[in-house]
């Protein structure tokens, strides 16, 4: 039976495994961090680096009285993988994954598994790959995801959220179907398009002018993410194929629009078409510490301590833009009620999380922090 102080395992030892093993040991004051991975040379380097300190041999042998399981595999494996991590811990053992695409693993587990699994997904990466590629500030002020589920356990989300804060993130809690539709939106089907533009390039050569050759930096920084890594990003696509293929036809629409309104030569379309693209610019470039300084606020909810609680509340909070700073649950008797805590930044956040808390059902008053 593992319990909260107990080693953290991490499965997949890469640059998200590896730096996910350099920041719990180094930030969250985890006593242990074991690793497995069935390439020898990235365990042993893994070692080396100070990523983990045990690397096991089996999965088995890593996650044996681990509290929190990390899965770092690739995404085809995920459903797997924790089905048979989730089989081999005990009910205080938290098992996650760090997989760009949430529903093809939630769709695997049943009710109980749902119990002790939580999606995440980091939004944060390197150019390189690799263990010897890890870093411990990999996760700083980066958004992270995580996918309760109706019946996740509240002690369970309570500590892998404070996990997820002491490395440096900011977890942000979302249904795992808006997760997919939003990474196929601004991270799956960009991908697709920096491979589409590259192949049309690569075969057009207008008077025997390669195309490629004549290419400037604009179509060098749109096409950056274009071909890498071919294996990965195909099990990406499938293990999210639903909310891409949609997010693609929507995208279809969009060119078929442009190319309508360049042959009937409509400029004011056109003049509207870039001007609703820089404004939403201006959004995607404006700083995600806009509400840096502002004072922070204690909520404090009445809940029952039963699974489906937190979730719901922290995940109407996350669709909201509302970052909780940090969470904590006092446990009330058996069968009684307890007292969630959540801090916010500014009053204006704390004011529009109460009245959404309120919406879900439960009872809560704000109050700023001394």
């Amino acid at each position: 039976m593992s319990a909260p102080g107990a080693p953290a395992a991490i499965i997949g030892i890469g640059l998200m495994g590896g730096s996910l093993g350099l920041a719990l040991r180094a930030r969250a004051g985890v006593p242990e961090v074991r690793g497995f991975d069935p390439d020898a040379a990235a365990r042993a380097e893994a070692v080396k680096l100070g990523a983990v300190d045990v690397a096991a041999g089996s999965l088995e042998e890593a996650i044996d009285g681990a509290s929190t399981v990390f899965l770092a595999a690739p995404v085809g494996q995920l459903a797997e993988l924790a089905k048979q991590a989730l089989s081999l811990t005990g009910e205080t053992c938290v098992v996650t994954d760090v997989g760009s695409a949430k529903g093809v693993v939630m769709a695997a587990l049943d009710r109980s598994e749902r119990r002790r699994f939580i999606g995440g997904h980091p939004v944060c990466g390197a150019e390189r790959s690799g263990v010897g590629a890890a870093r411990e500030d990999l996760f700083e002020g980066a958004t992270y995801f995580l996918t309760p589920s109706d019946e996740t356990q509240p002690a369970l989300f309570e500590r892998l959220h404070h996990l997820v804060t002491s490395i440096g993130a900011h977890p942000v809690a979302i249904d795992p179907e808006a997760h997919d539709s939003l990474m196929a939106m601004v991270s799956h089907v960009p991908h697709v398009l920096a491979s589409a533009l590259i192949n049309q390039a690569a075969g057009t050569a207008p008077e025997g002018r390669e195309a490629l050759r004549s290419a400037g930096p604009s179509f060098a920084d749109l096409t950056r993410v274009g071909g890498a890594n071919p294996p990965l990003w195909a099990d990406i696509l499938l293990a999210n194929r639903s909310a891409v293929a949609s997010a693609l036809e929507s995208f279809s629409g969009h060119l078929n629009a442009a190319r309508v309104a360049v042959e009937r030569g409509d400029r004011e379309w056109l003049l509207r078409f870039f001007e609703q693209a820089g404004a939403g610019r201006g959004v995607l470039l404006a700083s995600d510490r806009e509400l840096e300084g502002e004072r922070p606020w204690r909520l404090s909810v009445t809940v029952p301590d039963e699974p489906g609680v937190i979730s719901a509340i922290a995940t109407a909070l996350g669709h909201a833009h509302i970052n909780i700073e940090d969470l904590g649950l006092v446990p009330g008797p058996p069968d009684g009620v307890g007292e969630l805590r959540l801090l916010v930044a500014g009053q204006q956040a704390a004011e529009r999380a109460a009245e959404l808390i309120r919406e879900v059902g439960y009872g809560v008053r704000a109050e700023p922090v001394a």
